[in-house]
Order: C-alpha cells, then structure tokens, then sequence
C-alpha cells in the first residue's frame, strides 16, 4: 500500500498528462483482433451467451465444458457475476464512495482507496469484458457475504471448491486473476474471480495502450476530481497490471 502521506499528495491539482503504457502487440495464441475503447470501458454491447452466464461465446463455452467436469466431482460451479458494464460499475463505486463519505466521515481520498481494495474504477473493470467470472460452489450454503476469502480457506464452506478449481480450472483457460502471491500489490486476494485467458489477454493488452488518465478526466462519476496522475499511474501498475503473470 502506498503510505497516507504520499496518497494525499495525489490530491494536488495537476494537469492531465498522456499516460500509455506498454504498448504490446495484440496477437496472442495465434489470434488478432482490435477492441475499441468504448467495448474495453464496457459503453458498447457486448453479444453474450448464455442464461445466467453473460460471457463471450468462446468464454462461455469453455465454462460450460468446466462446469460438467465439476458436476462429476460433485461441484457446482455458480456464476456470482460475470458481465457488468460501465454503468452498473458506476452505480456499484458511487454507492461506496457516498456510503463511506458521507455515513462514515472519511476523507475523499482515503474513500476511494478504501473503495479499491475490492472495486476497480469504473471504465477499468475486468468485468467490463465478458471474459471474467466470480463464482463459487452453488452445493455448498453459507450466510452472508459469499465472496470472503475465508470461505474458500480449510474448513470453509467453498474449501473443496478452490481446491477443484486449484488443480482444473487452468486446462478450460480459466485463471485466478488477483492471487495471494505477498508481493501482489493492488487489488485485495480475491479466490473467487477467474479469467478467460484466450480472450482476456489481448483486451487487457489493447486496454493498456490506451490514455487512460485522460479517458477517466471525461468521466463524471462522484470522487473522479480528486484522480490525478499520481493515483492513476499507481492504479495501472497496481491494481490493472500487478495480477496473475498468466494472464498478462
């Protein structure tokens, strides 16, 4: 974690600057394919397959071959989400965002880094891409939140789940996408989110090579004033970059 000091500095008032990074080729497994910005920000429609399911159809297929494998190991694999677009990412970082500003008193900036230990920025989501998938084990009943990490550790309710997934997932291109690795900065561990890594390679390959501090600056969404060019090149190499090295 950045300190607080240096994250108050964010706030500064600072000119919009380009930020790229990286830009890499987009071929990957021998496939080609450009992605325009508005279908990366999730503003464009997405064709997705599948009741309950919402993936891309080379996503969505591979999932459903992955589900039958763990129906005959007596797991059912249950999407908790999958696609949401710009907008109902929106909703989800401007409810946090309202609820610890104005309920809990906390400062804007402190709010927004309280809000990206779990939520992306809206624009900046993996979910925003129909290749990405929260799940858990639908056999096993639990209360309250599901996604917690610590229901998928020894003797939580999805313990055989994770595990499943642990040693099949990968053969369907399914990769754990924000991992425990310690030196992972970024985004909090999260045992529930897998990506389809055919598809998702080249987006989040096209996605870095975009401006994407001056992307954010045209957004309108609550606790967006206080992104400078400090906090946005910490979250792209934090939060969008430092995941699992697969899926980069």
């Amino acid at each position: 974690k950045t300190s607080k000091m240096r994250r108050r500095s964010f706030i500064k008032k600072s000119g919009v600057s380009i930020i790229a990074i990286g830009a890499m080729p987009t071929i990957v497994l021998g496939q080609e394919r450009e992605y325009n910005i508005l279908e990366l920000m999730g503003k464009e429609d997405v064709n997705l397959h599948g009741e309950g399911i919402n993936l891309r159809k080379p996503a969505h297929d591979a999932f459903l071959a992955m589900k039958k494998a763990a129906y005959s190991d007596g797991i059912d694999i249950k999407i908790v989400s999958s696609y949401r677009d710009f907008y109902r990412q929106e909703a989800i970082w401007e409810g946090k965002y309202q609820r610890y500003t104005e309920e809990d008193g906390m400062e804007p900036i402190d709010a927004i880094d309280k809000i990206i230990e779990y939520s992306t920025i809206p624009g900046t989501s993996r979910h925003h891409w129909g290749t990405d998938i929260d799940i858990i084990d639908g056999y096993r009943k639990t209360d309250g939140d599901v996604l917690v990490p610590d229901k998928f550790e020894a003797g939580g309710p999805f313990e055989d789940f994770k595990k499943w997934m642990d040693e099949n997932s990968k053969k369907f291109d399914f990769h754990l996408v924000y991992t425990n690795d310690p030196k992972r900065r970024g985004f909090k561990y999260e045992p529930w989110h897998y990506s389809y890594a055919p598809i998702s390679i080249p987006m989040l390959t096209a996605f870095r090579s975009k401006n994407i501090l001056a992307l954010l600056e045209q957004e309108e969404f609550l606790g967006r004033e206080h992104f400078t060019t400090g906090f946005i090149k910490s979250y792209i190499r934090d939060n969008i970059l430092d995941i699992n090295t697969e899926l980069l």
